[in-house]
């Protein structure tokens, strides 16, 4: 099994999961999305189509709907929190690294960009947008915003992110049309966001200084 198969086909994947180790699914939720949002390294693991998926066999009574909302938004909360502390901890220094398999500098560059013009708000922002959500908080600690200001911008876009996605999963996951059509779905999810954050990356370049 690939990255991309797993994230084309998360709700097979899941539902095998749950069927093959009950509870353990949670343990396995939280992880992914803590890396996620919470190793900078860790930009394309799938948040968003896990999100509506996991929403999804909640309203089958797969799993149960208040436990993976409260422990995927505490996954979502801590992660942050782990990016934000590894970006003050290298501070301005992380300007001068290069490219690497380890560090995307590109998807550096476009959150910081991102990050000056709309400031605090590219915490709640970036959750909804691939690659972006997972450097916003490392930027805002490179930036040192104050750590309550962060938080409070954190557990917002956390609870919008995990609450909304799950919820929308909930109520429309098992539609027959979404069901026969989740893979192009998924696809939208991924890059609809990333052309938006590249659209706003090439006018923010256009623009006279």
């Amino acid at each position: 099994m690939t990255l991309v198969d797993f994230i084309l086909h998360v709700d097979k994947h899941l539902e095998l999961f749950v069927q093959n180790y009950g509870a353990w699914v949670y343990a396995l939720l939280f992880l992914i999305i803590f890396v996620e949002t919470g190793v900078v390294v860790m930009p394309f693991l799938p948040g968003d189509s896990l999100l509506f998926v996991v929403g999804a066999m909640c309203g089958v009574g797969l799993m149960s709907y208040p436990l993976a909302v409260g422990l995927l938004l505490a996954a979502a909360i801590l992660g942050n929190q782990s990016n934000y502390t590894i970006g003050r901890y290298f501070g301005p220094k992380v300007f001068q690294w290069e490219d690497s398999r380890w560090f995307n500098k590109k998807a550096f560059n476009q959150a910081h960009e991102f990050y000056e013009k709309y400031g605090g708000i590219t915490i709640v922002a970036a959750r909804f947008m691939p690659f972006l959500r997972t450097f916003a908080p490392f930027v805002a600690g490179v930036a040192q915003m104050t750590r309550s200001r962060f938080t409070f911008f954190d557990v917002t876009g956390g609870a919008l992110w995990v609450g909304g996605i799950v919820t929308i999963g909930y109520f429309f996951g098992n539609i027959p049309w979404v069901k026969l059509h989740l893979d192009k779905i998924i696809w939208a999810m991924i890059l609809i966001p990333g052309l938006l954050v590249l659209a706003g990356a090439w006018r923010s370049r256009k623009q006279p200084v």
